[in-house]
């Protein structure tokens, strides 16, 4: 048991939540973290500084694909549909909070796969609403749970958009490791993670957030921009949305995706060609941040698989374990936990998950349903209270425009409390019902 104690992977995620809650910046709690557990596993510090670098290229894709999304969002701003979208909010939800609450649920789940522009659009759309939350003392701890769960119930169990991404590595990495699974047979596995990300949502916005909270209404908070009328602007950009669309399912690039419908914006002079560089800066401003604690959050990645803590855990803790099914997944996914919450990101860890996993999946004689929820399950885990992934700093990227949101104690505890707790308990229970 001292091997685990003194693991350098444990002690750096450790070291990284505790940074975290005492209000350390995400990106230098990740640094240090990352620093730490190079130290521990008795590293050179340059390289560990050049492991670390060179692995920030691993989520290169996903951080253009945040910056030219970020762009293609301050297109949509410049163009006036958000305006439209936020005033039309606004007048349909009739005083009623739930409503707010499920507009922003679909809108989160459409930016998947729908409209895949994935968090880009919260920074844009939320900020306009703060006055109107505020009108309903809403629970911003409630709209974080709402985004949240839009953001990742998609890509666990629909097959389309980041779904599709995330699905196909798992089908991949599986089968690398020599576990062969089929994608039908894992959006199909993965259905009773949906349900309990389900009631995750239903806890957090009926029970544990329902109450009235008040929020200071500041000279500075946002307001909706003039409602502007539907013309030829407003269809550039549908069109761009569909090609966009098209172009991410066609080449599986949300890049190409992206640039593809910015080029058709600026070339059809949905926004104007002297305004280019304006929305371009912009898209930097709104993703610029996130995408960079991406990169760094990969770095802190290739750092954690260097140190070889990750085997030595599993190496350490398998053998004393019964050969039993249920008590080995509830151990995989605990693992998984605590290796995404440090990561950050739940695409990023399927690999070295699969790694570990596979061959227990083979020797403990798993079925394909069994494996699939677990390693599923596994990966997600974490993403939903992690203070370095994109499912907690986008809704914090918007809900905080004002300043009264707090990004660990309003967004990341509550996604991890709502959404860990139970995908690992309906993981287990599709162990023992399947």
């Amino acid at each position: 048991m001292e091997a685990i104690f003194f693991n350098p992977v444990i002690i750096s995620i450790v070291l990284l939540c505790i940074m975290c809650l005492c209000k350390v910046n995400v990106l230098l709690s990740i640094i240090t973290a990352a620093i730490t557990a190079g130290i521990l596993a008795h590293i050179p510090i340059e390289t560990v500084m050049h492991t670390f670098i060179n692995g920030m290229g691993g989520n290169s894709e996903t951080a253009l694909s945040y910056i030219l999304l970020g762009t293609f969002a301050a297109a949509m701003t410049d163009t006036g549909v958000t305006s439209m979208l936020g005033s039309l909010i606004s007048k349909s939800i009739k005083e009623n909070k739930y409503i707010l609450l499920l507009i922003i649920t679909l809108l989160a789940a459409a930016s998947q796969n729908i409209i895949p522009i994935h968090i880009a659009f919260i920074p844009i759309l939320i900020p306009p609403l703060l006055g109107l939350m505020n009108r309903l003392k809403l629970d911003r701890r409630a709209a974080a749970c709402a985004l949240a769960f839009g953001l990742k119930t998609p890509y666990i169990t629909i097959p389309i958009g980041f779904g599709l991404i995330f699905q196909n590595l798992i089908k991949t990495s599986m089968a690398d490791n020599g576990y062969i699974v089929t994608s039908t047979q894992i959006w199909q596995s993965n259905i009773i993670l949906g349900l309990g990300m389900i009631a995750g949502l239903l806890t957090a916005v009926f029970i544990s957030y329902r109450k009235p909270r008040e929020y200071k209404t500041a000279d500075t908070e946002i307001k909706l921009k003039k409602e502007e009328r539907f013309g030829k602007k407003q269809i550039i950009i549908i069109i761009a949305i569909i090609a966009t669309f098209a172009v991410q399912l066609i080449f599986k690039s949300l890049p190409l995706g992206a640039l593809v419908g910015l080029g058709i914006i600026f070339t059809l002079g949905a926004v104007k060609h002297h305004k280019m560089d304006n929305i371009l800066n912009e898209g930097v401003y709104l993703m610029g941040y996130i995408a960079f604690v991406m990169l760094v959050a990969s770095g802190f990645s290739e750092v954690l698989k260097s140190t070889g803590g990750i085997d030595s855990f599993i190496n350490t803790v398998l053998p004393i374990l019964p050969a039993n099914k249920f008590i080995m997944a509830s151990l995989l996914l605990l693992t998984g936990l605590f290796v995404t919450i440090g990561i950050g990101t739940s695409f990023g860890t399927i690999p070295i998950l699969a790694v570990l996993f596979v061959p227990i999946f083979n020797t403990l004689g798993f079925s394909p349903f069994e494996a699939i929820v677990v390693l599923s399950a596994s990966a997600a885990l974490g993403d939903a209270g992690s203070p370095a992934s994109d499912t907690t700093l986008g809704p914090t990227a918007g809900l905080n425009a004002d300043g009264q949101h707090n990004h660990i104690y309003d967004t990341c505890i509550p996604t991890f409390l709502h959404y860990n707790i139970p995908l690992i308990i309906f993981a287990l229970i599709g162990i023992l019902i399947f």
